[in-house]
């Protein structure tokens, strides 16, 4: 009992929990916290991602040495990511036709108190999304650039090319990967200094979203949260449970071990401030350093389960609230879109809505001005998406791993380190 106060599990937890009563009982000042405490503690875990990533990435090609084994590493990822997203959209749509909670809603009367020129802003972005820009957004101007703008899909094109050709240079390279790797030890160490302040910033985070927000809010649309909570839960506990018993793992072991990270996303309603963490617990769990390298990043970036699950459920409601009745091959075209703009969520800031705002307009069919019904919950769902991305990516890497037999069972010191061995060994 005497080393609670030690876990990072329970100062989490605690500080969600405290944020969420401070946003309810003082609106006013927890919405003030989102700057000089959550929006802080999320621009320092930013800050180390990108030379993290680029560190990683390098490290794991130069690693591997092979780059024909890079190559199937990366094609097993990405057609591993293809059909289990397909999957999560295609629960999404099922879920909605079976609950349909959008036929209870009056869109035009909640329409009437809905923010505008929010909307308007997200279906701009949409509009403007194009998959010729999409590609060639991802190679960078100048890596600088990348960095500093922390754009994570081109820092993973960048980190590929010097990856690749620091491994073609052989010997002669092998000084500068020591060096990558003594510096890889150094940005894992400010990441764990960073975490000493994670309960601050999971705790602004809550504080915000509730004082903003406000638990009010969702009165109107608790059925589609409870809908998409329970989807994304079927979605984790069979289909994922089904891959993780399929290639001989415990999905429950994993979310185990995994838990502060869990708790932290769900705080903050980012994914990305604990993909450094998750980096290191996946080779805690057994995942070679290679492959952790290569797939993590990239699942960030195209395997986005939960935002998948989403945006098929949040385009079927809206169509629901406005009593468009979509017909089979409708909603097939609706999967079909979403199976493209899902992916251009990757290098977009503020992903969800925008590429929601780009699925609508491309169908012409179900109202853009709809986006409307979900601002105010949206933020309630953030945190669950984020959840359902992680467990799905450290799933992803570890079934490419036992893919290419660079998985070892770990021992018992390896699931449970000490909090200060974590990020370091």
């Amino acid at each position: 009992m005497r080393g609670l106060h030690r876990n990072l599990t329970v100062r989490v937890l605690v500080a969600i929990l405290l944020g969420a009563l401070l946003g309810f009982l003082a609106p006013g000042v927890g919405k003030a916290l989102k700057e000089p405490v959550a929006d802080t503690f999320i621009n320092l875990v930013k800050m180390v991602i990108g030379p993290i990533i680029f560190l990683t990435i390098v490290l794991g090609i130069a690693n591997m040495r092979d780059l024909r084994k890079v190559g199937r590493v990366g094609g097993k990822a990405f057609l591993y990511f293809e059909v289990v997203t397909t999957f999560a959209l295609g629960i999404g749509v099922l879920v909605m036709n079976v609950t349909r909670p959008g036929a209870g809603v009056d869109a035009r009367a909640m329409l009437a108190a809905a923010p505008r020129e929010a909307v308007a802003k997200y279906a701009q972005q949409g509009q403007a999304m194009s998959w010729v820009e999409f590609f060639t957004h991802i190679v960078p101007a100048s890596p600088v650039e990348a960095f500093a703008r922390n754009d994570i899909l081109q820092i993973v094109f960048f980190a590929i090319l010097f990856g690749v050709a620091l491994t073609a240079l052989g010997e002669r390279g092998s000084a500068l990967v020591h060096v990558l790797e003594q510096l890889s030890h150094v940005f894992f160490r400010i990441v764990q200094m960073i975490m000493v302040v994670a309960p601050l910033g999971a705790f602004g985070a809550m504080a915000y979203t509730v004082g903003a927000f406000g638990l009010k809010t969702l009165l109107p649309l608790g059925r589609l949260m409870l809908d998409v909570y329970l989807t994304m839960a079927l979605f984790v506990f069979v289909v994922l449970n089904v891959i993780a018993r399929l290639w001989g793992f415990s999905l429950w072991a994993y979310l185990k071990f995994i838990r502060e990270e869990i708790l932290l996303v769900l705080g903050t309603s980012s994914s990305e401030v604990a993909l450094p963490r998750l980096m290191a617990k996946l080779e805690r769990f057994g995942c070679s350093r290679t492959v952790v390298g290569l797939v993590v990043p990239a699942g960030y970036s195209f395997n986005l389960d939960g935002t998948s699950i989403y945006l098929s459920m949040a385009t079927l409601f809206i169509a629901q609230a406005f009593r468009v009745e979509l017909s089979l091959g409708q909603q097939l075209l609706v999967l079909g879109v979403l199976m493209l703009t899902s992916k251009g969520a990757a290098g977009v800031t503020g992903s969800g809505f925008i590429v929601l705002a780009s699925t609508l307009s491309a169908m012409r069919v179900v109202p853009v001005e709809g986006l409307a019904l979900l601002l105010g919950v949206d933020r309630f769902m953030s945190g669950a998406q984020a959840i359902v991305n992680l467990i799905g990516n450290g799933v992803a890497t570890i079934v490419v791993a036992k893919s290419e037999n660079a998985f070892g069972v770990p021992t018992a010191a390896d699931l449970h380190p000490p909090e200060e061995e974590l990020l370091t060994a």
